[in-house]
């Protein structure tokens, strides 16, 4: 039995167990006999506010006491967290921004620091959970970032982003450490259950699917024993649809266009000018594509807790995810401009339009290769950790904590398949980026007639790629805490942390442009008419909605793709596969020591932390490199150690404002699968590149000054000014090069039927440590409900934050040269905002929430000569009402991305469009019902 299967299996007796504690609680809570007449009158019942108002207090109620700069979000109620995805509720926070993947968010940046920036931890561990995306979102996550999108949020009842340090939270965080707590059974006072059934429907996809989730805890009379579990359920259908140009090239580039190109005031010279300070820059690979994207998320959280004397608390939590997924792919594409040898050297410009950024906007080409592909991936990520804490008190100043835990996520893509057809040298294809964001596509053939396309060897695609990504985390630590004075407590500790990382790639033996060619009927048979596409983009007059595509079942069925020797593919023995065969293991060491104080006793309205961690990490990693004419499985190991010291004041100048300080030096380690000694080299159609790692990476250390000032004038109020300051002494940065493939040092055996040739130029990307660099900004937070004003009036309320940060990396800009060029961090928004407007009372609650976020670069330098790659702004428009019927039912209508926010990505300053996608409105309506 798997470790996830047996997860599941305790889970499923957990659930049992409950029920039958439940019904034992409820039959040792039955109605005792009336109190003799002098017994004490009992205390009065305490009365529990819940909604989206008596969450904020309790959020700003923990921001308030702590001495670190902490922000959170609490569940509104059992069960009932204010957003679907853990990421768009962190996204509300100040600081925080995050991207989305297929209309959900994905992952998050703290103060303009990505996600391998950002820890997570899970109920006190550590954790990474892993997920695949389309290609044009990032794809598989093999770095250190966390995808919250494995995660239902109706497993979590409170979420917090540390944005300083302390010394007893582990290391590993440049912009901020997120803390995901699951419930546990003794926040409730009393046997609780609650069931929530929701209909999600998206306005693209146009289908309905369901969501559920379920909670049930209790405890024993005499408050000793608790056991709680939930479970939810969900399934979405979206579709995701618009353009993908993959970047943008120079004239030059890939041999440049046939020689009877013209084009109105340019030279032949001109247009295949390989200078891309001087060259004219065209689209690399115009074309279409929609994505069809089917999720079934599972998930379980177990808690059991244990008093057995008022001093000892024993706690076990398990959680368990499962996301599993598939996706269906129709692309069309003008492969030509992209393609060296048969492909842009025989690709003629016709008539063209060029704008002052040198940009050929528009043009008529003939000889033009176009190509429809069909994918299919199948996508599953297992993620479950258990958890065991112990806390005992020894005497009135002593307490004792330990915790051990295992944490695990694991990928798997065991079908990615493609299949391509192709039209070669087509007349009369026409593109056009001058009319508005999204381009004029327009075939110069009918690319809805099955005759028009061919299935050819050497030039036609299968593609067979399943892949894995296993990580895991095992976690022990222990700590003291000792009560020397009433002002002052002393804390120490040690941790120990081990992880592990691998994985795994399989491609095709003979090469994937081997294919056993068809005829036209044979053709005919095994494609189908891919139509509807463009709902909701306005298509330019003449761009295709409609067009054949692969049928891949046919393919699969009737022309062997998986079963022939033809098709056959292998791991480690395939010579492109090889560099996906990763493995990294880190083991972590720390030791800390810090004292709290409390200086209110003297008069002295001061208080904070101090305290100094240790921390030594030995990393072994392993991955296949080119050793002379042979490929090796080779290994890397380094050990570092580094002191971090830290510090919190905090001065409650008066009742409700207080001033914060904070100092400290903190670390982030390099990316999982940047440190590999390994190399890949990857050919998808007209793309060839080479992914090294590098073993020598240094980590990336900061030294982080923050200040703020917070006003509480009333309950549930806050209105706060926050500056930080991050001196980064080296950054980790992607440099990305142009390479012929004789200049790797790679054998020419690679090349065997994949259709590149040795003088093709690959785009080499390594991960190198640049020099750094400062990060500044501010963050201004309002938190304020309107029950100061008469009648309805007092339900509104308002809460809204502001983000500014600025950064100054210099990047290498070449292999070969110390030379730099100085632009922001990147996956950094100089600025971010979030607004919401609500209206509650007993029975009815609305609230419409705004998320802006400037654009980002997500890449620098770019490739092919273009400054850099980045995202621009997306402004996501979300909004939710619910009624209470009763006590127990309430009706709820949630709405997420209500205006259609488009993914918009570019290259170059001058904003060249490299993607723009949107995914459609999904739309929630339910009933939750709480016994």
């Amino acid at each position: 039995m798997s470790g996830h299967q047996k997860f599941k299996t305790a889970l499923i007796l957990g659930t049992a167990f409950a029920a039958l504690a439940g019904g034992q609680a409820r039959a040792q809570t039955a109605p005792a006999a009336p109190a003799p007449a002098t017994q004490a009158e009992p205390a009065p019942e305490e009365i529990v506010v819940t909604g989206f108002r008596a969450s904020l207090n309790t959020a700003l109620g923990m921001k308030r006491n702590e001495t670190s700069s902490i922000d959170a979000i609490k569940a509104e109620d059992i069960a009932e967290f204010p957003d679907l995805n853990l990421a768009e509720s962190l996204q509300r926070i100040p600081g925080v921004t995050i991207n989305r993947v297929n209309g959900e968010g994905r992952n998050i940046s703290v103060r303009g620091l990505g996600p391998e920036y950002t820890r997570v931890r899970i109920n006190g561990m550590e954790a990474i959970g892993t997920t695949g995306g389309t290609d044009n979102s990032g794809g598989v996550n093999r770095g250190r970032g966390f995808d919250f999108n494995i995660f239902s949020s109706d497993l979590f009842n409170s979420l917090a982003v540390r944005k300083t340090a302390t010394a007893d939270i582990e290391e590993g965080s440049l912009g901020g450490t997120v803390d995901l707590d699951t419930a546990k059974p003794f926040d409730y006072k009393k046997p609780t259950a609650v069931f929530s059934a929701q209909a999600s429907y998206n306005d693209l996809a146009r289908k309905a699917t369901p969501r559920l989730s379920a909670l049930a805890s209790t405890t024993t009379s005499d408050g000793r024993f608790g056991v709680l579990m939930s479970v939810s359920y969900e399934e979405r259908h979206l579709k995701e649809e618009g353009a993908n140009i993959t970047r943008w090239t120079y004239g030059g580039f890939n041999g440049g266009f046939n020689a009877a190109s013209t084009l109105a005031g340019y030279t032949l010279a001109q247009i295949n000018n390989a200078n891309p300070d001087t060259a004219i820059f065209h689209p690399r690979i115009p074309g279409l594509v929609s994505y069809d994207i089917k999720q079934k998320r599972l998930g379980a959280a177990t808690s059991v807790q244990f008093r057995p004397t008022p001093a000892t608390l024993i706690s076990l939590d398990g959680l368990y995810s499962r996301l599993d997924g598939t996706r269906a792919e129709a692309q069309l594409q003008a492969i030509s401009f992209s393609r060296s040898g048969t492909g842009k050297p025989q690709t003629i410009i016709r008539n063209g339009t060029v704008d002052s950024d040198n940009n050929l906007i528009s043009g008529t080409f003939d000889n033009v290769d176009l190509r429809s592909q069909s994918r299919f991936d199948k996508l599953t990520t297992d993620f479950y950790q258990v958890t065991a804490n112990v806390s005992q008190k020894i005497g009135t100043r002593l307490k004792l904590n330990a915790i051990a835990g295992y944490a695990s996520s694991e990928f798997r893509n065991p079908i990615q398949t493609t299949v391509t057809i192709d039209a070669a040298n087509t007349g009369g294809f026409f593109y056009d980026f001058g009319n508005g964001r999204f381009p004029t596509i327009r075939p110069g053939v009918d690319v809805a007639n099955p005759a028009t396309w061919s299935f050819v060897n050497g030039t036609s695609e299968v593609r067979i790629r399943p892949q894995t990504v296993s990580n895991d985390f095992t976690t022990a630590k222990g700590s003291a805490e000792w009560e020397a004075t009433d002002f002052v407590k002393l804390k120490a500790g040690v941790d120990w942390r081990r992880f592990r990382y691998d994985s795994t790639e399989m491609r095709r033996l003979a090469g994937e442009t081997v294919v056993t060619p068809l005829t036209a009927a044979q053709l005919a048979a095994g494609t189908t008419l891919f139509d509807g596409f463009g709902r909701g983009l306005s298509l330019p007059t003449g761009t295709p909605n409609a067009w054949i595509v692969p049928n891949l079942d046919y393919f699969i069925n009737n022309y062997g793709i998986y079963s022939s020797p033809t098709y056959a593919t292998g791991g480690i023995e395939n010579a492109t596969a090889r560099g996906s065969y990763i493995t990294v293991e880190e083991k972590d060491l720390g030791g800390w020591g810090m004292a709290e104080f409390d200086m209110k006793e003297f008069g002295v309205p001061v208080r904070g932390d101090i305290g100094l961690r240790y921390v030594k990490t030995d990393q072994l990693s392993t991955g296949y490199a080119s050793q002379g004419t042979a490929i090796n499985l080779v290994s890397a190991d380094r050990t570092y150690k580094r002191w971090l010291p830290s510090a919190n004041l905090v001065i409650d100048v008066s009742s409700n404002l207080l001033v914060r300080l904070a100092a400290a030096k903190t670390l982030s380690r390099a990316g999982i699968s940047a440190i590999t000694p390994g190399g890949n080299i990857s050919i998808s159609g007209g793309n060839r590149s080479f992914s090294r790692g590098n073993p020598d990476l240094k980590p990336t250390s900061s030294k982080n000054l923050d200040a703020a000032i917070e006003w509480y004038p009333a309950k549930g109020s806050i209105y706060a000014v926050s500056v930080f300051r991050k001196d980064i002494g080296t950054f980790v940065q992607t440099l990305s090069t142009g390479v012929p493939f004789t200049q790797l040092g790679l054998p020419e055996s690679l090349l065997t039927g994949t259709g590149a040739l040795p003088t093709d130029v690959f785009i080499v990307s390594q991960p190198v440590n640049s020099q750094g660099g400062k990060l500044t900004g501010f963050e201004v937070n309002v938190q304020q409900p309107f029950n100061f004003l008469p009648g309805i009036l007092s339900n509104f309320g308002v809460l809204g934050n502001l983000t500014y940060v600025k950064s100054n990396i210099r990047y290498l800009i070449g292999t070969a040269s110390t030379a730099t060029v100085t632009e922001p961090l990147v996956g950094l928004s100089k600025y971010a905002a979030n607004g919401t407007l609500y209206f509650e009372t007993e029975k009815f609650s609305i609230r419409g929430s705004v998320a802006y976020r400037s654009k980002y670069l997500t890449a620098v330098p770019g490739t092919e000569g273009n400054a850099y790659n980045g995202t621009n702004k997306t402004i996501n428009v979300d909004a939710q009402m619910t009624y209470n019927i009763n006590d127990r039912i309430k009706l709820s209508l949630e709405a997420v991305n209500l205006t259609d926010e488009e993914n918009d990505q570019f290259v170059d300053e001058t904003n060249r469009l490299s993607v723009l996608t949107h995914s459609g409105r999904q739309f929630f309506f339910g009933v939750r019902y709480a016994l």
